[in-house]
């Protein structure tokens, strides 16, 4: 069953690909009007070019001006935003502790993290007008649980969705807004490819009890369910979409 959001006004965060791109596309499909917010300008133009109703707008989720323009360019055209997914993240390279930068470190933490407070903290009056306020935010297994190599900024950024999920679901529960988080395990993205070499990705797929990686689009149903109406008496949770890798 595919929920039913007409009428429903969504942000995405980094949405020119990925499980952002599937999350625009399934919000698209389920009725919403979708705003893609990136920095990549090409791609997001065009995934909102192939989709009915949407807007990209140019949006650095890692700096406070950035977000406050991008929330500028929504908030003229729209009194409300029903449904917030702070997708953005990810890291460029997999390093080990002390082969980090300090840099790095900041940068991954920035892009993980600090945007979902940004991004939260800025739509938050808009979400606030909206009867049924949505804010799902991508977490991950790194956060949950050590399995395998991962960049070790990655995992405390994710680590920190999750609890920064639970304190956002306490201080907007009284505003009817959610706040939810999904911790998937292993996702075939675009970036999964470009930092795990056929051999780590093979490894990774033979550690899932289901035997494989999960798709983006599998995602973005749990975005759909989340999002939804029958959703809407959960809130504070990291639901684990991981295929058995972590079982808690």
């Amino acid at each position: 069953m595919t929920a039913s959001l007409a009428d429903r006004i969504a942000v995405v965060t980094g949405a020119s690909m990925g499980i952002g791109r599937a999350c625009a596309l399934g919000l698209r499909e389920a009725g919403a009007f979708v705003y893609l917010l990136d920095v990549d300008k090409a791609g997001g133009e065009q995934v909102a070019g192939g989709l009915a109703a949407a807007r990209f707008v140019t949006c650095d989720v890692t700096s406070e001006t950035g977000v406050a323009e991008a929330i500028q360019v929504v908030a003229a055209e729209t009194d409300h935003v029903d449904i917030l997914v702070n997708n953005a993240g990810g890291f460029p390279v997999q390093r080990d502790l002390e082969n980090t930068s300090l840099e790095e470190w900041h940068q991954i933490l920035d892009l993980n993290l600090t945007s979902v407070f940004l991004v939260t903290k800025a739509m938050a009056p808009l979400l606030r007008r909206s009867h049924a306020g949505r804010v799902i935010n991508l977490g991950s297994l790194a956060g949950q649980t050590v399995h395998g190599r991962t960049a070790p900024a990655y995992a405390a950024a994710k680590a920190g969705v999750h609890a920064l999920t639970r304190v956002m679901a306490t201080e907007l529960a009284r505003d009817g807004i959610t706040v939810n988080a999904l911790a998937p395990s292993a996702v075939l993205t675009e970036r999964i490819e470009s930092v795990r070499n056929e051999a780590e990705r093979a490894a990774t797929a033979a550690s899932i009890p289901l035997g494989r990686y999960q798709t983006p689009e599998e995602i973005a149903r749990w975005v759909l369910i989340l999002a939804s109406d029958d959703a809407g008496f959960m809130t504070g949770q990291t639901v684990s979409v991981n295929g058995g890798r972590f079982m808690a």
